[in-house]
């Protein structure tokens, strides 16, 4: 997700988002687990994504 997607969502939309991602991360990294890595890339990607949905949040709840 570009930052540009994510200042036109609202809030209930970033945190569903949020959940769905971090539920992505921890999926890939236990069937990584058990097989091998298909595309590592997708990890590196929902993980990013993960990070700029919270600065999102965060600099809303600053300057609110």
């Amino acid at each position: 997700m570009k930052q540009t997607e994510l200042k036109k969502e609202t809030d209930a939309n970033l945190a569903k988002t949020l959940a769905a991602k971090r539920e992505e991360v921890r999926a890939f990294r236990f069937s990584v687990a058990g097989s091998a890595a298909r595309d590592v890339k997708a990890l590196r990607t929902n993980r990013k994504d993960v990070a700029r949905i919270l600065t999102e949040l965060r600099l809303r709840a600053v300057h609110a």
